[in-house]
Parts: C-alpha cells; structure tokens; sequence
C-alpha cells in the first residue's frame, strides 16, 4: 500500500485533498451560512485542488458564535452598566420623538439597541473632517491636550510620515502622564520593532489583533479589525475611512492616489459607546476579561442637546449583523433618496433586494463609486451589479479623481451613516467594523452637499453604453462576482 502511494504519488496528494475537502463540505452545508456563500466555497474546493483548501481555509471559515470570538458582555462591567443604563432611552420615550426627530426611524433605534445594548444618545457635537489632511489636524490638536487618557484602534497604522506624527503625540502625551493604549490590526498594519519599542518605553500600552505570521501572504485573511476609533479623556471620540498613513494625505507627491475620505468627529454622550467597544476588544486583545476600568473612562459631560447618535458595531463576535441590518432598515423605510458612497459596492441579497425595490418604487437611489479602486477582483465584482442595479431605475457613478474611500449613506436628507464598513461581504459578515447613525438634518445636508461635489468629479454610468461593454469585461465581472461573499 506504502508502495502504491510513493508511485502515485499526485493521486494520492489530490485524495488526501478531496478528503480534507470533504470534512470541509460537510462542516459548511452543517453551519448553515448564507447559501451563495456555501456554494462559492463548495465549488472551489471542487473546481480547485489544494488552492481550494487554501481560499476556504483564508475566506471560507466562520467563526460567528465560536470560541475564538466568545462574545464578551460589555454589561458584565458595573461601570460601563451604569452608563448603559443612564443613556437609554425607554420605549414609551422614543414613541414620543416619533414625531420630533425620529420620525420613522424608532424602528431602527429599537432594531439596534436590543442587537447589541446600542443606546441612542442625544447629546452630542459633530463635526464632519472631509478627507485626511482635515482629520488629522483635528485628531493633532486633540491628542495635545488630552489630559487622562487616549485609547486608539486601527485597521491601518504605518510608521511612515504621518504616522510618526501621530506617535510623535502619543509619546508626548504619554510623558505627560497621560494613558495611552492601542490596537492595530496584525495585517493591515505595519509598525516597525523601532516604532512599537519607542512607544512601549514612556508606558504607552499596545496590542495586536490576531497577530498573523505573514501578513503580507494574509492580506485578505478573514476576521480583521477593521475599526477606527480614537477616544479621548472620555468625551471626544472619532471614526470613520481615515487610517494612519501616508496615503490618506493628499501631499500632490508624483505618483500618489488622491484619496477621498470621510471621518467624523464626536463630542458628546455617543463617546461613551465608542469607549464601551473600544474595552471589548482591549479585553479580546489583552486576553483578560478583569482589567480595572477608571471612573475618569466615562466622565460626566455636561452638553447642550445636540445631535441624535447611535453607535453599531459589527464583527464576527456579535449574533447579529448589526451594521447590515441597520443599512437595510434605512433603505426599506426611505421615502424620496438615497446617497450611498462606498469603496466597494458588492452588496448581499438583502440589500441589493432593498435597495432595486427602493428604486422602483419612485425612490431617488444613487450610487458613487471610484472608477479604478485599489483591488482588481473587488472593482469587476462591483461593476458586475451595476447593470442590474440601473434597470431597477437608480443611478450609479464613477469617481474619477482617485481614490474613493469614504463610507457614507444619506437616506430622505435626515438620516445619515459614517463609519468604517464597506457596502460589501466582508464589511457586513466578516470584519470587526463601528459605524455612527446619525439622526439629524444639519449632518445629512453636509453630506449631501459633498455628495454633489463628488459628482463633479464623477461620471455617471448609462445603462445603454454600460450594457455594451465587451464581453471580456463581462467575463471579469462573472468571475469576480462568484468571488463576491469571499472578497
């Protein structure tokens, strides 16, 4: 038998193969995930030899519910309880707003409070950062006179230009004796051994997420952090497409992308819950669930009413898509438009569904993407829902500055969403992922006005030239699109 299979040595690797795969199989029909999803896998692990085994072991696995990512309740903490429970709203007091600010939207604030204990905060200061060079003035000056302490979470953190600027703070305000810790995700960032021991010398605290071997060969590995979050001294917050890098700076240097992003700016009430998922996962990081949590984390704030905020937050540790969901409920319930902006536009059944019955339904729907994008499979994977999409009536444009990175949809010019998550798979089943709902006017409108200014650099897509395109483009779009729940 050994003899046999020293000889047939391939056939005897591709059985071995098909075994593994097999196991795979029966763990992906018996985890009962998204159909598309399972039939995607399944037919790599078929069509694919050993690559398959390799796909499904980087995109295929789910790990929702499992021990890796056991859920930690962030109401287990008497001190983050206590302000949980301090900003909610009861429901007889949201039926009240129904008719001030909310609306129709106390579904949706009902939806998410009892998802993920979101509370909706109404005393709150924003300030929307148009692209990074604004973002990271505001994020500078407030680093300066951060007096207690300064959390910070990354998908993204280099330690080029910009991002010894940002460690230029951090140490100072460390040295001052400010507490300062951070997160960064193991694959999307790359901070040298001289950068994490310069910062670990003046007592800043860091940690990792997942920390992978090769991060490069993992580019896409699944189950990311891909959060921005800065909280400081308990009251200002921020999130948003900005990372820390050089690339997110539009200096004019030969050769560099335009990127175009959106970041927000919180002060107020809705900090508290920026806060509360910044713990969850320093304690996922740090492996210990008992770490001291300091009064001064959720300081007394005394703002004037403001605006209306709610914090989603999304990941493979949550039971519910919380951030899809949200999106979804904000499209079934829209009334005459909505403005989305996204990177990737590769959206599941639910939301392509909500959002070509919006469109038929006399709804104004308009999509603006970047024409060229940073990922070549992800660009043809959009485009192969362009036509469909545009047949159901709604609008779809091309950024054509650079990169278009920012995260944003407006739905009837009162309800607005900025964070971190793409219209895409990986954004809303995959990723660690922070998004504000914001339910106030005066934000929507800025955002509509810079969704018109984006159009100037924009080129809309019609229907009859888009149905035209050669065959070969055609053929990159199917193929991409079977990739679609995996990218």
């Amino acid at each position: 038998m050994l003899e046999w299979f020293a000889r047939n040595w391939f056939i005897s690797l591709l059985i071995i193969n098909y075994v593994v795969a097999l196991s795979a199989a029966f763990f992906l029909l018996r985890n009962n995930q998204n159909p598309r999803k399972t039939l995607s896998s399944l037919l790599f692990l078929v069509a694919f030899p050993f690559i398959g085994l390799v796909i499904y072991y980087f995109f295929g696995l789910e790990y929702r519910k499992s021990k890796i990512f056991k859920r930690k309740d962030i109401n287990s903490h008497d001190l983050i309880k206590k302000w949980n429970d301090r900003l909610f709203i009861s429901d007889k007091e949201l039926e009240d707003f129904d008719d001030d600010f909310l609306e129709d939207r106390v579904k949706m604030v009902k939806l998410l409070r009892h998802n993920d204990s979101a509370p909706l905060t109404r005393r709150n200061d924003l300030t929307l950062l148009i692209n990074g060079k604004k973002t990271f003035e505001s994020i500078f000056k407030d680093l300066d006179q951060a007096t207690d302490h300064i959390h910070l979470e990354y998908f993204i953190i280099q330690d080029d230009v910009i991002g010894n600027k940002i460690i230029d703070k951090l140490v100072g305000a460390a040295q001052r004796g400010v507490e300062v810790k951070l997160i960064y995700d193991s694959v999307g960032s790359n901070l040298s051994g001289k950068a994490r021991r310069r910062m670990r010398a003046v007592g800043i605290e860091l940690n990792s997420f997942m920390p992978v071997i090769f991060s490069n060969f993992t580019r896409k590995a699944n189950y990311r952090n891909h959060r921005k979050i800065i909280v400081i001294d308990g009251h200002i917050g921020y999130l948003g497409g900005v990372n820390i890098s050089d690339d997110y700076v539009n200096t004019g240097e030969r050769g560099k992308m335009y990127w175009r992003d959106t970041h927000l700016r919180i002060e107020g009430h809705a900090v508290k819950s920026l806060q509360s998922q910044w713990l969850l996962n320093w304690f996922f990081v740090s492996k210990n669930d008992n770490l001291p949590i300091k009064e001064s984390y959720f300081p007394e704030i005394d703002e004037n009413i403001g605006a209306a905020v709610q914090i989603a937050a999304s990941g493979p540790d949550t039971d519910w898509a919380n951030i899809m969901e949200a999106i979804f409920s904000a499209i079934t319930t829209a009334e005459h438009s909505i403005r989305i902006t996204t990177p990737y536009f590769i959206p599941n059944e639910a939301i392509l569904t909500a959002l070509k019955s919006a469109s038929r339904s006399g709804i104004d729907v308009h999509i603006l993407v970047p024409e060229t994008g940073d990922s070549w499979a992800a660009r043809y994977a959009s485009r192969s829902y362009f036509e469909e999409i545009l047949r159901s009536g709604a609008r779809v444009s091309w950024y054509c500055k650079g990169m278009l990175h920012a995260k944003t949809m407006v739905v009837d010019d009162k309800f607005a969403t900025v964070g971190t998550s793409n219209m895409d798979y990986r954004s809303f089943d995959i990723n660690f992922e922070i998004n504000a709902l914001i339910y106030d006017d005066d934000i929507a409108q800025q955002l509509n006005v810079q969704f018109e200014k984006d159009l100037e650099s924009s080129q809309e897509i019609i229907l009859d030239r888009w149905a035209e395109r050669s065959k070969v483009d055609k053929f990159k779009e199917s193929f991409c699109r079977l990739w679609a729940p995996l990218l």
